[in-house]
């Protein structure tokens, strides 16, 4: 649900948000619960009893605590479906060994608390690392000009991609080319230097979903529309 939000849950409600995660194919496995354990801002929970959930490559090899990896389920697990509806092709795909690969991209840490990065589409390769578009995200939303900001890769000729933020300014605010090294300096020294926006681009109103989901795909085809009639 993202930082933010918690902490609007937290300071206008008086309550802790108890954040849960899972699947139509697999039910909520991953969640908090702030009676019997504590609240980690920007974790998704851990591992609901009774689920194995691990952060797996692309061998099905469960990774090391803090690296980026597919959030992935061990099966048999009782509120896992058994199979798309006459598609064997696509319920296999959905299956390295014992584990259902969620599609779902993020972290655990070592004292078991996951963190949710983005879909597969929405990972990011720039410059042989592998970035989620979340903690970027989370970091900006730090940053005191920001309202609203969605993270994409787009293609790039040396780094295969680069990051572009699009951002919604908060009220008043001033947009410049200070605002922008601002916003860029805010990333490196707050998260890691090779995590900044390369790109930034201003707007009045974000693509989201009526539960306020930021639509990432409709980012891409706003850039891809721009590129395009930049290179006509």
């Amino acid at each position: 649900m993202g930082e933010e939000l918690a902490e609007w849950c937290k300071n206008s409600l008086g309550v802790k948000l108890n954040e849960q995660y899972g699947q139509t194919e697999c039910d909520l496995v991953i969640g908090f619960c702030s009676e019997v354990m504590k609240i980690v801002q920007g974790s998704i929970g851990k591992a609901v009893p009774g689920h194995v959930v691990e952060i797996i490559n692309e061998k099905g090899e469960v990774v090391k605590p803090g690296e980026l990896g597919e959030i992935a389920v061990k099966c048999p697990d009782p509120v896992m479906f058994l199979g798309y509806w006459k598609n064997q092709k696509a319920t296999k795909e959905r299956f390295t060994g014992d584990w259902m690969r969620t599609g779902d991209y993020g972290t655990k840490d070592e004292d078991g608390y996951f963190r949710f990065t983005g879909r597969e589409d929405d990972i990011i390769e720039s410059g042989g690392f592998r970035i989620g578009p979340g903690e970027i995200e989370d970091c900006l939303m730090k940053h005191e000009a920001m309202s609203l900001v969605g993270v994409i890769g787009v293609p790039d000729k040396i780094r295969g991609e680069i990051i572009k933020a699009f951002i919604v300014p908060k009220e008043g605010v001033k947009v410049d080319k200070a605002l922008e090294e601002s916003i860029k300096d805010h990333v490196k020294t707050k998260l890691e230097a090779h995590a900044y926006p390369r790109e930034i681009e201003f707007m009045q109103e974000m693509p989201r979903t009526k539960s306020g989901k930021i639509l990432r795909s409709e980012l891409r085809k706003l850039h891809m529309e721009k590129a395009g009639k930049e290179g006509e």
